[in-house]
């Protein structure tokens, strides 16, 4: 069901939202004053880790015609390009680590391993998804343009191929992602600038040919002899990224309990009502810390999305008191194991390829389904890029 007022949704009166948040931001001015060294020093020694796996891994497939030399690199390389997504470039792209003041770890600097050039992700991530977050017509990541993700949503015969979509969506993750800020529907319906199409395909098409150039000519070239075991190497990393990366989303945004909203939600919204929105719009996943690196600390979808700027290894720490304000209040805190999650999504999926008259709701009926299209950045409201200075109608 699609949400149209959280607080009426929530029963919180205006002044218990706004105290709600201001909570919030206490928790978030404790992090910000608290945050030093120890933070620094976890980033740092992340990258090294990175960066090693990332060596180790290409130079154990200069003898990956040899089976386990093969397993051992793959290995390894693709556990480094999931942290450098993951852990490293996701959350350094936030400006989780501007505060260091340091050119060489810092969000207008980074460029990521992955397809999609790090300035339109800065776009399609920090600003469109995190400021409108599963709004329908306003978040491009309620099925990436592909899916269909809510009974609002009008329903089509394209998608009953939605489990075949979804199974190539993640075989191709970083290459669906490099597309995505080009808002393929907008270009269908020909409401996009062509001027502005044009350099956004002329940066993809650079970072491609670096992506491909690196993965399946340089690398394996070095390697001789081992060519072509190097190249299904590099190949192999590359999906585990990104079945993992697509897995970590999907579980942070889909389970049952994450909520949609409608664009009436959004109208003259609060910073607090903002709160409140990502908290009824997130869901995490339980595990232990080697899970929660790996998946770039998105386990903590929650306070990722209501403090994304906030360094990643301090999420499980805000977590204790997010959780601590949910049961204040009487919100949900919407959470459970990996497996249950992702199970929770795939079966959204599989149940929206068919109308709505052919399923069972898990929730109350939403209204008739709508088909509003997807914003541009004309017609959204101008917000920040990111929440440290929230307001409503400033300037980007």
């Amino acid at each position: 069901m699609a949400i149209a007022d959280v607080k009426d949704y929530t029963h919180l009166t205006n002044e218990e939202v706004e105290e709600l948040g201001r909570e919030l931001d206490a928790i978030r001015a404790e992090i910000e004053d608290s945050r030093g060294d120890d933070d620094a020093a976890y980033i740092y020694r992340m990258i090294r880790i990175q960066r090693r796996l990332a060596v180790a891994g290409r130079a154990t497939l200069f003898a990956s015609s040899f089976p386990p030399a093969w397993v051992v690199g793959t290995a390894m390389l693709g556990v480094a390009k999931i942290l450098e997504n993951m852990e490293i470039g996701h959350n350094t792209m936030h400006g989780q680590w501007d505060w260091m003041n340091d050119p060489e770890v810092h969000s207008s600097t980074w460029e990521w391993d992955t397809a999609q050039p790090a300035e339109q992700w800065k776009h399609s991530h920090n600003y469109i998804h995190h400021q409108f977050t599963n709004v329908l017509g306003y978040d491009n990541d309620i099925g990436y343009g592909i899916l269909r993700m809510a009974r609002e949503q009008k329903w089509h015969p394209v998608n009953l191929g939605q489990p075949v979509y979804n199974a190539l969506l993640a075989t191709l993750f970083q290459w669906g992602v490099a597309l995505h800020d080009l808002d393929l529907e907008a270009i269908r319906k020909r409401e996009k600038d062509p001027k502005v199409m044009k350099k956004q395909l002329r940066q993809i098409g650079r970072k491609i040919r670096r992506q491909i150039g690196k993965d399946y000519l340089l690398f394996p070239l070095l390697t001789g002899p081992q060519l072509v075991s190097t190249l299904t190497a590099n190949a192999t990393a590359n999906l585990m990224r990104n079945l993992w990366s697509y897995m970590i989303i999907f579980c942070g945004h889909f389970p049952d309990g994450a909520m949609h909203f409608t664009e009436e939600e959004i109208e003259d919204e609060t910073r607090a009502e903002w709160y409140l929105r990502q908290m009824l719009g997130s869901a995490n996943f339980e595990g232990g810390p080697l899970l929660h690196v790996m998946s770039g600390n998105l386990g903590y979808q929650i306070e990722h999305h209501l403090f994304p700027d906030l360094p990643s290894n301090r999420y499980s720490e805000i977590a204790v008191k997010v959780r601590a304000l949910c049961a204040k209040y009487d919100l949900p805190y919407t959470t459970g194991p990996l497996h249950k999650q992702y199970g929770q999504a795939l079966r959204t999926i599989t149940k929206l390829a068919l109308p709505n008259t052919w399923t069972s709701s898990d929730g109350p009926e939403p209204p008739a389904p709508i088909d509003r299209g997807r914003r541009g950045d004309d017609s959204r409201p101008i917000r920040r890029l990111e929440t440290g200075n929230f307001t409503a109608h400033a300037t980007a």
